[in-house]
């Protein structure tokens, strides 16, 4: 094999493999994925979203659970009518204690007769487990004349559950057996 068909066959293998991986969406790795040692770490991002009218009334909700570890962000993509919202949260924990979650928010608001708007936010928000933080990416709740998105996180530290001893049940099916 000559030197520039050896170099033109790795460059074709190179693009393929380029465009194989770029095909393959990308996927978060499970929780049992991840290395023992950062399972200790783990902490449950409890997601709260929705859009408030100006009447305060809900007109959008949407609440799930995630599992991260320290450093690695949580995002969240709303796409409405004419406006598009993706946040990520990164929980960061300090050996002082001083535990901070980064908040970034992208916000794409189309406004009629007047184009495409673009703003982004970054906030450091210090926080504990268990607390309650608040999130506005379109602004505070101080304004009664727009809709507003919330967003409301709490931590917890992932604790995983024992496994089950044989011939135990799990608690809450004592009791649900045919008399």
């Amino acid at each position: 094999m000559t030197r520039i068909s050896h170099c033109r066959f790795t460059l074709l293998g190179s693009l393929f493999f380029l465009a194989a991986a770029a095909a393959v969406p990308a996927q978060e790795p499970s929780l049992e994925d991840l290395l023992p040692g950062l399972r200790e770490k783990a902490v449950i991002m409890d997601i709260a979203a929705r859009i408030v009218e100006q009447n305060q009334e809900v007109v959008w909700n949407s609440e799930n659970s995630r599992v991260t570890i320290p450093g690695r962000p949580v995002g969240l993509k709303l796409v409405g009518a004419n406006v598009v919202v993706a946040v990520q949260f990164t929980p960061y924990f300090r050996r002082n204690g001083n535990n901070v979650l980064v908040a970034q928010g992208q916000i794409w608001i189309n406004v009629p007769d007047k184009g495409m708007s673009y703003q982004t936010t970054m906030q450091t928000i210090p926080m504990e487990f268990g607390e309650l933080i608040y999130f506005f990416p379109l602004g505070s709740m101080d304004s009664p004349d727009h809709s507003r998105i919330e967003i409301q996180l709490v931590l917890h530290p992932y604790i995983e559950d024992p496994p089950l001893a044989s011939g135990q049940e799990p608690e809450g099916d004592q009791g649900n057996a045919s008399p």
